[in-house]
């Protein structure tokens, strides 16, 4: 669930950090570094500062191969810079959950999961979120990183309220695991060799607690590159010992997917309708609603809204749309605003994604996409660009 749109989306706006970073050497110090930090270095990854942590931007291969080869074979990711995984317990914790997010937890089966946003009051996304229902009295919330104070505050302040009201619920960050992420067609039969639970019975968005080479950890089947793959909490003081039982296991070496990055397509002030994840409103909670602006996301669902998320491909220019540039129609009247681009290496194209008036986000619509004074052609797409890989029930 790496809360981002794909490995080159991640390597622009880590990037762009890094050249901040140097220009402000001294806050470096302040960073903190990743459970993985020697391994990293000690394999050549170059680390570079992203929301007051450190990671790898890239190793001895270039970005474009690495994205290629976990297409194509499969790639290892420490996800710890990126996401934060807190636990949700109490007989109440699920009713707690539900006043904070729009998915149906109490209808998720205890082992499954589902993607998720928590909102404010008029409707925004504060944060997108996985989460894992391990026992009813048990939910698990991966969240972005680079929201966790906001986030952790959000739950906090809520949760004072509804424990004064009676509500048995408790929660705690668990900064003693690292998370790592395993993606590609290899994921699954590498990750099958060090464990003895039949993965084969594990589905997309499936939850497990079982022992990978002897470390007892969580897994869940998911991951934010599209391809079929796992998400994995272990331990801290055994993340490295995973890590490289992994990597011996995979011969071999998120870009695509459509997906929303928190701070890119997701913010406060977007509602998760107009983002294109009006999915993930459960259709118990469609008819109850009882979650933080529900009244503004289920009046969307039901009469529409004023703009939608689309993804596009341009054409014309040398580098890939920027944030925050125009978007036009053809006769040249704006009808939106770049959110990310980046060039796909598995399309061999510039891709992007933004928001534009309703009426324009249909696939095969033509635009314009002006950045810094320059004008390219683009074209809308449905999304994923990518089809996506993911392992469920035939």
């Amino acid at each position: 669930m790496m809360r981002g749109s794909g490995l080159w989306q991640l390597a622009q706006s880590i990037t762009r950090h890094r050249r901040l970073a140097r220009r402000c050497f001294a806050a470096e110090a302040g960073l903190k570094k990743t459970v993985l930090h020697d391994f990293h270095v000690a394999n050549g990854g170059e680390m570079v500062p992203f929301f007051g942590r450190t990671m790898p931007l890239r190793y001895r291969d270039s970005i474009v191969d690495s994205a290629l080869n976990c297409r194509e074979n499969g790639g290892l990711f420490d996800i710890s810079p990126l996401c934060d995984l807190i636990s949700l317990k109490g007989k109440n914790c699920v009713e707690f959950l539900e006043k904070l997010v729009v998915a149906d937890v109490a209808g998720l089966a205890p082992g499954t999961g589902a993607l998720t946003v928590f909102t404010n009051e008029k409707g925004g996304v504060i944060d997108d979120s996985v989460i894992s229902k391990v026992r009813d009295d048990h939910v698990c919330v991966v969240v972005n990183s680079g929201c966790r104070d906001k986030d952790v505050a959000h739950i906090e302040e809520h949760g004072k309220v509804f424990r004064a009201k009676g509500g048995d619920v408790s929660w705690h960050i668990h900064d003693e695991t690292c998370l790592l992420a395993l993606q590609g067609p290899l994921a699954a039969p590498v990750l099958q060799r060090l464990t003895k639970e039949n993965l084969s019975k594990m589905y997309f968005w499936g939850f497990r607690e079982l022992d990978i080479n002897g470390i007892h950890c969580f897994l869940t089947r998911t991951g934010y590159t599209g391809e079929d793959g796992f998400e994995i909490s272990v331990p801290s003081e055994h993340a490295a010992d995973v890590a490289k039982s992994i990597l011996e296991k995979l011969e071999g070496k998120p870009e695509a997917a459509g997906l929303c990055w928190y701070g890119k397509e997701l913010e406060q002030h977007i509602t998760p309708v107009e983002a294109g994840l009006g999915w993930t409103v459960g259709k118990r909670r469609r008819a109850e609603g009882g979650f933080l602006g529900a009244h503004t996301i289920l009046k969307q669902l039901a009469e529409g809204t004023q703009i939608r998320r689309v993804g596009f491909f341009s054409t014309g220019g040398d580098s890939p749309p920027a944030s925050h540039s125009e978007i036009q129609e053809e006769k040249g009247n704006r009808i939106g605003e770049v959110t990310s681009g980046g060039f796909s290496p598995f399309l061999k194209k510039n891709i992007g994604m933004g928001y534009v008036k309703t009426s324009f986000y249909t696939a095969g619509t033509k635009v314009r996409i002006v950045d810094s004074g320059n004008s390219y052609d683009g074209i809308v797409t449905k999304m994923p660009f990518v089809p996506t890989k993911y392992y469920r029930p035939s």
